[in-house]
């Protein structure tokens, strides 16, 4: 190991997005911070997101009304601390936004500052966006002020390997996080980036599943390393499936806005027949996992390859006007959405479990805080409701920093052992790497899916323990390498999902079983703890 793989700073983010560069800037007055990016510093979600923010920013919106839109999307089990906690701080997150220079579309006079939009679940229009690409403009404008901050360093090509804690320092004493292994894809070394306090904004899972509109980087990496390091994890059997995924043979994750329905989009079936009023009454403005399973259910009963999601009654002006992005990235594989329809199916799209945090995002291990998507509020419960996800990433962003800030005691870092590769060497079967992922994607789709049953995840369940042990074997042999650690991290994720929806005995939200179709009376976080493994 070359000696100058120790790289120490004050506070260490893993993850790039909206989460983690929210809380490097609050932070960068005072704090040398490494903000690290596994590929670019833009490859995260956030940059993908084409809805908006949730707030209550106009007269006629309520606090409540939020509150109570969230809970009831999240089918009774949010927990109703952090709801409250994130709605009320909306407003000054945007207002934060606004001040950093996002160029959010504005209103029609003073009393309405900005153009509000209206998604499933919510009662009001309360979402601010930047056209049909809100979180592009969120990524741009955080990094460019992440960059001009001189106490901030942004690594990108960086993969979080393992956390660093107290077995890793040989001080003995209490549990803590020290930083984190991580391996650079350039220099194809294993590195060492020590740290007072560590924050994972990982993002979320979504890519365990064959089809997702997640980038490719969503791999569980934060919730897998914090659950090695004895973190428990809280409701990982509750994957959103958003609706509305473009079908289409060369591109397979690119997702069509919650808001064209609220602008007044239709779900069709090939001959135009709608049919969304016969599964809710809210129609195309249901929640996402009501719209997700009545898509799969016609889809099935009909052997249909896809539905249809058509705004063409629109005038072509306003289709224009308020998705200008989706319009020409379709306009480029031939589908013109002023004058036909679009074929999309549901695909795996935003993990609403994670590592449990309490309010200020600190985990169960000292020194260790997770934000943003691989976190565990409480916030989503069943079903995260539109445009609360980057509303998530800003106030806990701002919480965890003001938490680092109030408990740091200045003590220097102990040194981490250097990552040993004596044992191992190349691999000469990257063909395993392929095979196992492939494999593993397939039968969560299959088996773990947007409808389950018991005999399918004892199924899952069985191949997980089997690719673990394979995937845990490959891993001792051989030096590790970005599709590997994601293997290793995605393998781990599968199991705590087939684990936690094997423990649900009811139908809940996201998490759907036709053993137990009714909702028990009393909601309960299915909470999994390291330390009771089976």
């Amino acid at each position: 190991m070359a000696t100058n793989d120790l790289h120490q700073f004050d506070v260490l983010v893993l993850g790039s997005g909206a989460a983690g560069l929210t809380l490097a800037l609050d932070l960068a007055d005072r704090y040398k911070v490494a903000v690290l990016s596994k590929g670019d510093v833009s490859a995260g979600s956030t940059a993908w997101a084409q809805g908006g923010i949730a707030a209550v920013l106009e007269e006629g919106d309520t606090f409540e009304a939020h509150i109570d839109d969230t809970i009831r999307a999240g089918a009774g089990l949010n927990n109703r601390a952090a709801v409250e906690f994130v709605v009320e701080r909306a407003p000054a997150a945007v207002e934060k936004l606004v001040k950093l220079g996002v160029p959010f579309n504005v209103g029609e006079d003073a009393a309405h500052p900005f153009h509000l939009t209206r998604e499933g679940g919510h009662s009001h229009r309360r979402i601010v966006h930047v056209d049909d690409a809100t979180g592009g403009a969120v990524q741009r404008t955080l990094e460019q002020r992440a960059a001009a901050e001189p106490n901030i360093t942004l690594f990108s090509n960086k993969v979080a390997v393992d956390l660093i804690t107290e077995r890793h320092v040989g001080t003995g004493g209490p549990r803590r996080c020290y930083g984190a292994y991580i391996y650079d894809r350039k220099r194809r070394r294993v590195e060492r980036f020590a740290a007072r306090a560590t924050v994972l904004a990982t993002g979320g899972a979504s890519r365990v599943y064959l089809y997702s509109t997640n980038p490719d980087g969503s791999t569980g990496d934060g919730i897998a390393m914090a659950w090695r390091a004895g973190c428990r994890v809280g409701n990982m059997e509750f994957n959103q499936f958003h609706p509305t995924c473009l079908y289409h043979p060369q591109v397979r994750n690119f997702l069509v806005t919650e808001a064209m329905r609220g602008e007044g989009g239709l779900l069709k079936l090939p001959d135009g027949t709608r049919f969304m009023p016969s599964f809710d009454p809210a129609a195309e403005l249901a929640p996402r996992d009501v719209v997700a399973r009545a898509i799969d259910h016609e889809m099935k009963r009909l052997g249909l390859p896809h539905v249809l999601l058509d705004i063409s009654h629109k005038p072509a002006d306003f289709v224009t006007g308020h998705f200008p992005t989706i319009h020409a990235r379709l306009l480029e594989l031939g589908i013109d959405i002023t004058r036909e329809a679009i074929p999309v199916v549901p695909a795996a799209h935003y993990t609403c479990g994670g590592v449990l945090t309490d309010l200020a995002g600190r985990t169960d291990l000292a020194g260790l805080y997770a934000i943003g998507e691989a976190a565990h509020t409480g916030l989503h419960g069943a079903n995260r409701m539109a445009s609360n996800s980057i509303l998530e990433c800003l106030v806990f962003g701002h919480a965890a920093a003001a938490d680092i800030r109030a408990s740091d005691d200045g003590a220097p870092v102990p040194t981490p052992a250097p990552w040993d590769e004596s044992r191992v060497t190349d691999s000469d079967e990257e063909v395993v790497v392929a095979h196992n992922w492939a494999e593993l994607r397939q039968f969560m789709w299959d088996y773990v899916g947007i409808v389950r049953t018991t005999k399918r995840l004892e199924r899952a369940k069985h191949r997980v323990k089997l690719l673990r042990k394979e995937i845990q074997e490959y891993y001792g042999h051989f030096r590790v390498n970005r599709d590997l650690l994601e293997l290793r991290n995605l393998v781990t994720v599968a199991d705590l999902i087939v684990r936690s929806a094997l423990a649900r005995r009811e139908s809940r939200g996201l998490h759907y079983i036709l053993d137990y179709p009714r909702q028990t009376d009393t909601p309960r976080d299915t909470i999994l703890e390291p330390w009771a493994r089976g």
